[in-house]
């Protein structure tokens, strides 16, 4: 055996630096692929074990969350029951990973309850003082924790910190003014789109559809006025303010939205002539006919897409003046308001036909 270590050794020593190296790196690689398959297993172990810790605690807490919901009585009082539970839930919140999964179970279970139980729920959430940790990551210098206990508020309808939450409605992350933008309108409904008027950054249009869904979703018929936001100087707000009242129908923001045909945005007077159309506002027509020729291209269409649904039979020779425009869709608009005005001959108004050839010379016939 020692011979062999000692050839191994004489031949590592005689062979060139090239080979030399080459079994250093070999032997390097070996050791640290050995180490990765080893610590592999141990983190593999690790998380297993983690998990069944988990799980062991999620049985046990959706145990006592069911006996705290059972053990109430109709007065709305604490009883012994609900006191003990409350006391252990609020000793094991003290532990980061448990306080974790109290979180979970809570939201696991209000999300499929309503009415009392769910009151019941929020109050739990009070009562452990769980919600002492959801407002102390809004002071958190790191933004996705930020945005977590904003998210984690909103679920259990926290509104008492709602002058914390909007203060961080300009935060430099996207992620959380998101998250800012959803809890006020969540718990505030239209009341919450205050917000608005403090908005500095850009409202992306994934958040405004975002937004216009959960608003869909309250009955309330306190709608307020967009005028205000029609005015901004932040163009998303606008953008959002059309189609606000668009979808609300806010015939009284008529005259805010003509000043916005105007707007230095072109998306701006394209939406405002879309919004315009739809409610309905025919005095805007004649004002778009006197200088359309000097809109941008874009306008002419969304104008010409509008007056599909507000045409009259006076407007059919202005009408008639762009049936062979170089655009195509304005053409398609034009001939399609020809047709729904039943206009059988528009072929005569064709304006670029073929010129007739020129009658054969008869001299010419004849030299033939």
């Amino acid at each position: 055996m020692a011979n062999i270590y000692q050839y191994c050794i004489d031949y590592f020593n005689d062979a060139p630096i090239i080979i030399q190296l080459s079994w250093v790196l070999s032997a390097l690689f070996a050791v640290t692929l050995i180490s990765l398959i080893f610590y592999l297993k141990f983190l593999r172990s690790t998380l297993r074990t983690k998990e069944r810790i988990q799980n062991v605690y999620l049985k046990k807490y959706e145990s006592d969350l069911i006996e705290y919901l059972y053990s109430g009585n109709e007065d709305e009082e604490m009883t012994k029951e609900q006191g003990i539970i409350v006391n252990y839930l609020h000793k094991c919140a003290q532990n980061r990973l448990k306080r974790k999964l109290i979180i979970t179970t809570l939201l696991k279970l209000r999300n499929e309850v309503s009415g009392e139980t769910a009151d019941a729920i929020k109050r739990l959430y009070y009562q452990t003082g769980l919600i002492d940790y959801g407002t102390l990551k809004l002071r958190s210098k790191k933004w996705e924790i930020v945005a977590r206990g904003i998210k984690e508020l909103a679920q259990f309808d926290v509104t008492e910190v709602h002058y914390n939450v909007i203060a961080q409605i300009n935060h430099p992350k996207k992620e959380v003014r998101r998250e800012v933008q959803m809890y006020l309108v969540k718990l505030f409904h239209f009341k919450g789109l205050d917000f608005l008027d403090l908005l500095k950054s850009q409202l992306s249009e994934w958040d405004q559809i975002q937004l216009l869904e959960i608003l869909q979703n309250f009955d309330d018929q306190n709608l307020p006025s967009t005028t205000k936001w029609l005015r901004s100087k932040n163009t998303s707000v606008v953008l959002f303010a059309l189609k606000i009242a668009k979808i609300y129908n806010q015939y009284d923001a008529k005259d805010e939205i003509i000043k916005l045909l105007e707007h230095p945005d072109l998306n701006v007077r394209i939406d405002a002539i879309a919004v315009l159309g739809d409610l309905g506002v025919f005095e805007m027509v004649d004002l778009l006919k006197n200088n359309l020729n000097e809109k941008d291209i874009d306008e002419q269409i969304a104008f010409f897409k509008m007056m599909e649904n507000m045409y009259t039979p006076s407007d059919v020779d202005f009408l008639f003046e762009y049936m062979n425009h170089e655009n195509f869709d304005i053409k398609v608009s034009v001939n399609k308001i020809f047709k729904e005005m039943n206009i059988q001959d528009a072929s005569k108004f064709q304006i670029n036909t073929a010129p007739e050839s020129p009658p054969s010379s008869t001299n010419l016939i004849q030299a033939s």
